[in-house]
């Protein structure tokens, strides 16, 4: 089964803590530190919604494995591009008929918290995303790993109600394999502008104070 993980946003040229407190504000939304993706010379930040979904705001570090992985490109063009939205990120159960259609093997990735626990998972399609930001990439999280998704960090307060996308929503799926069911909660796709720039032109989000477009 599809269904909607988290979207992610790339910290601006402040860096990730300025940009971090700045959403946290706008939201009026917690946060806690997500740590750092050794794989992928990234950090994050966690914002937990309901629905088992969460909100990522990313940062890419001066290390060379962010030159190298393109989950680690791929934030570092957003962020130089003066940071936003990067993408969305639908999970599976399995990742086998997503490596089969693009012709490549998933990647792995980690963070490790300070107690010692790991959370690992796999994931495909950032190269998709670089080409074409309209498209979702894919991940697949490990098992035994369920307590430590990042949306049961905090005790979540807020939910995502829409993402407006520029692209099309045939491209869309076709990038998903035509799928029966993405499992999106009440999460409304909104499609505009298939001919421009694509990728994520805004997300609303249901808050405490209200519904907030971001």
């Amino acid at each position: 089964m599809m269904r909607l993980d988290h979207v992610s946003y790339a910290c601006g040229p402040d860096g990730l803590m300025p940009t971090a407190e700045r959403v946290s504000k706008t939201l009026g939304l917690d946060f806690v530190k997500g740590g750092v993706h050794p794989r992928f010379g990234t950090r994050n930040v966690i914002f937990p919604l309901t629905n088992n979904q969460y909100l990522e705001v990313v940062e890419v570090l001066n290390h060379p494995a962010s030159d190298k992985a393109p989950f680690g490109q791929a934030v570092r063009a957003r962020s130089e591009a003066g940071g936003g939205w990067m993408g969305w990120v639908v999970s599976l159960d399995d990742l086998s008929d997503a490596e089969q259609r693009l012709g490549r093997a998933s990647v792995p990735g980690n963070r490790k918290f300070p107690d010692g626990r790991e959370l690992t998972w796999r994931q495909i399609g950032i190269k998709g995303l670089i080409a074409d930001p309209q498209v979702p990439y894919l991940i697949r999280w490990d098992e035994g790993t369920e307590e430590l998704h990042p949306s049961r960090a905090l005790e979540p307060s807020g939910s995502i109600s829409q993402i407006s996308i520029a692209g099309s929503r045939d491209r869309v799926l076709e990038w998903l394999g035509q799928p029966r069911e993405v499992v999106l909660g009440d999460v409304i796709m909104n499609y505009q502008a298939p001919n421009g720039t694509p990728g994520i032109m805004s997300v609303t989000f249901e808050t405490p104070n209200g519904t907030v477009v971001l």
